[in-house]
């Protein structure tokens, strides 16, 4: 079994990886700071009959990075994957900083995470792992107001190179992840308007995107790359960019923005707040949920799919994918097992259990 470990695991990114994980078979070790959140988390987990451990460390104070391998040796006894995922900021002028702000920021986002790697190498070795360090676009086109975020990513993404380079030999892979605007809650709570929301990533989406890097082990993975296209054009041409922000010093996001903050008040029982798409769609009239798989319940029982794992999948606020569903219950599967999924979710979007946005559906009530 292989043995994830993710950090800033309270909410956001973070959260949204510790379930996708669990759910693809992995151990996984969730740290945050938030230990109500992390409870919370963990329940799920074990709900969906995941493994989990979770702890409360700050990942900005580097001592802390023995104790939290600690936790993943005792509890599984190795780890395959590491996420440096946590993040926070301190708005304001960077000039204005405080020391203790200052730290902070560079504590979680560069020095945190670096001893976090070395305290994990001699498991990594054993394990030929990965090391995922979540960035942003703001490392490469840097933005005012958001006091050391910035350049503390820039550290980030310059300790990614470096560390990829190191650990190669090692059998070590290292990935830099540029998440883009997530659909997150760190804008309003750093009192910034951030994107707009018709451009904003899920956090699932990201999610999933550093799951599938597990398998292919890239130098990069650009979650957004439509906007990574932008924040590259930003860095080529400067004095525009600097003559735009000059005049639109609050203009964050729509490039790049950065990934969730570490800890807030505890986050929703939803793993991310629901497309605008989703949210628009319109109503159904509400059935049983015996009743609405009845027209689908014969096909379900030639591909062999459980009610029990359909039962299971409905959690109010959950937003669900096609074809992630698909490969949860029937592996790899064929034409056959991809159409039922898709009919029994259709089944329940009409008996107003979800509601459709393409390849996505949003729970919208659980069974009776």
């Amino acid at each position: 079994m292989s043995v994830i470990v993710v950090t800033g695991a309270s909410s956001g990114i973070g959260r949204a990886l510790a379930v996708r994980a669990a759910r693809a078979g992995y151990d996984v070790v969730a740290i945050g700071r938030n230990r109500a959140a992390l409870d919370a988390l963990a329940e799920r987990v074990r709900v969906e009959h995941g493994r989990i451990v979770v702890d409360a460390f700050d990942v900005g104070e580097p001592a802390n990075a023995r104790a939290i391998v600690a936790v993943a040796r005792h509890a599984f006894g190795r780890i395959d994957v590491l996420v440096n995922n946590a993040g926070q900021v301190a708005v304001g002028p960077l000039s204005q900083q405080s020391d203790d702000a200052l730290r902070a920021q560079f504590g979680t986002h560069a020095i945190g995470p670096i001893a976090l790697v070395r305290e994990a190498l001699p498991l990594l070795r054993e394990a030929h792992g990965h090391v995922f360090m979540l960035g942003s676009g703001v490392a490469r086109v840097p933005v005012g107001g958001l006091g050391a975020y910035p350049p503390s990513k820039a550290a980030t993404r310059s300790a990614a190179s470096i560390l990829r380079r190191e650990l190669k030999p090692d059998g070590i892979a290292v990935t830099y992840v540029d998440p883009g605007a997530v659909d997150t809650a760190f804008m309003a709570r750093a009192g910034m308007p951030g994107a707009p929301a018709s451009i904003l990533a899920t956090p699932e989406d990201v999610a999933r995107k550093i799951l599938l890097a597990v398998r292919t082990r890239p130098r990069v993975v650009n979650a957004v790359p439509w906007q990574t296209a932008f924040v590259a054009l930003a860095e080529l041409f400067p004095r525009v960019t600097d003559f735009v922000l000059e005049r639109n010093p609050t203009l964050i996001g729509a490039a790049g923005a950065p990934p969730p903050a570490l800890e807030a008040a505890p986050p929703p029982a939803l793993d991310a707040a629901p497309p605008a798409a989703l949210e628009a769609a319109p109503s159904v009239e509400a059935s049983g949920f015996d009743e609405a798989l009845e027209p689908v319940r014969r096909r379900m029982e030639r591909v062999k799919l459980r009610e029990e794992f359909v039962r299971e999948l409905l959690h109010a606020g959950d937003v669900l994918d096609a074809h992630e569903v698909a490969l949860r219950w029937a592996g790899m599967p064929n034409k056959n097992e991809r159409a039922a999924t898709n009919e029994v979710l259709d089944a329940l979007a009409g008996a107003g259990f979800l509601q459709r946005d393409g390849e996505r559906f949003l729970v919208v009530r659980g069974p009776d």
